[in-house]
């Protein structure tokens, strides 16, 4: 089993690459669905979300209102490292039990937008690091996502820095121009993971 990690920061386009890299084999393990289920209506992690929070970070139907519990921890490191003790762990042993029922020959890539952030390159055999510069990031928060452009940027300012994602990268994908140009960058990444 080959155990990958990739990361890129909010806007890059990781999410495009995780789903090419899984329609070209790879069992992805993905962090920020995990992170959706361990929160979900029922679960000790969303009990311990709104104890941490208030019932004011849930919604009417008893779900978590992300958008609510985003401004809180945005731009707060504090209250932003509260939430990570309590969804990081959860995230990890359900990751753990992923990866335990992959193959001994797949390539197991760990989707983990937080992976500079928390110190995780070591846990991987490479780390693939989406890069785009930030301008262009930025642009496509506010463009495509639709995200006030101080709320991209709070976002984006809570995350790992461009350098400090490129400093625990082994390989590089550049997803600044097309899409065809990212496709052709997939394909030649996955047959040097692959040989």
């Amino acid at each position: 089993m080959l155990r990958i990690g990739l990361t890129g920061g909010i806007g890059a386009g990781k999410s495009e690459v995780s789903r090419q890299l899984a329609a070209l084999g790879a069992v992805i393990v993905d962090s920020d669905l995990i992170a959706r289920e361990v929160v979900a209506p029922g679960t000790d992690g969303l009990r311990a979300v709104v104890a941490e929070f208030g019932p004011e970070v849930l919604q009417p139907d008893g779900s978590l209102d992300r958008p609510a519990l985003g401004r809180l921890v945005f731009g707060h490191p504090e209250r932003l490292a509260a939430l990570n003790a309590i969804v990081h762990p959860l995230v990890r042993a359900r990751s753990a039990d992923l990866e335990a029922a992959a193959g001994p020959e797949d390539v197991v890539v760990h989707d983990v937008p937080l992976l500079a952030e928390n110190g995780l390159a070591p846990l991987y055999q490479q780390v693939l690091v989406v890069d785009v510069p930030d301008e262009i990031r930025l642009d496509r928060l506010v463009r495509l996502r639709g995200m006030a452009e101080d709320e991209a940027k709070a976002r984006m300012a809570a995350q790992a820095t461009r350098e400090d994602r490129l400093a625990v990268a082994d390989i590089v994908i550049d997803n600044s121009g097309s899409l065809d140009d990212l496709t052709a960058r997939i394909r030649q990444v996955w047959e040097q993971l692959t040989a």
